[in-house]
């Protein structure tokens, strides 16, 4: 577990350098008017609440940068656990972008559904946008999740990785 963190860690700083000349060329890449689209992944023993001892979930985002620096999203996830059944999310938010340096902070919500267990999740997120090429992205990210059913047991944060493309025209 610390290895895959610190290898984590090692990978973002060495993209930092990609990302940082990315935002000397241009005004800003999180302008009004472009789409956003992601798949990633959460889990692998790094989420954690008290109902589930490892887990993994595949994730999928779309957004659209409606302002300069912030955008509104829609995503969607399917999670397999250890102890606990497999759950479906669907959800809705926004995020800002500080754009002197690819930070972003996140809020949203979500309805989980899962054998026998239906909650509504309100989330909060920070996360860091380091560009590959001009439009290719990769989004580490730590977020939140806070159950309305049972805090105790169901409300958890973890870590998550996904890829990103931000594109000024879908078609």
């Amino acid at each position: 577990m610390q290895k895959f963190l610190l290898s984590m860690v090692a990978l973002m700083m060495a993209m930092s350098v990609n990302a940082q000349n990315y935002l000397n060329e241009s005004s800003t890449p999180f302008t009004e008017g472009k789409w956003y689209a992601n798949a990633g992944f959460s889990g692998l023993d790094l989420k954690y609440n008290s109902t589930t001892k490892w887990n993994f979930a595949i994730n999928a985002k779309v957004g659209y940068l409606f302002k300069d620096n912030w955008m509104v999203l829609g995503d969607g996830m399917w999670g397999i656990y250890h102890a606990a059944p497999n759950e479906f999310r669907l959800g809705a938010g926004v995020r800002y972008y500080i754009e002197q340096n690819g930070l972003y902070l996140g809020a949203g919500a979500r309805y989980k559904h899962a054998y026998e267990c239906d909650d509504f999740l309100p989330n909060v997120n920070v996360g860091y946008t380091f560009f590959l090429s001009r439009v290719v992205t990769i989004e580490p990210e730590l977020y939140f999740d806070i159950s309305t059913k049972s805090f105790k047991d169901y409300t958890g944060f973890g870590f998550r990785v996904g890829f990103g493309i931000y594109l000024d025209k879908i078609f």
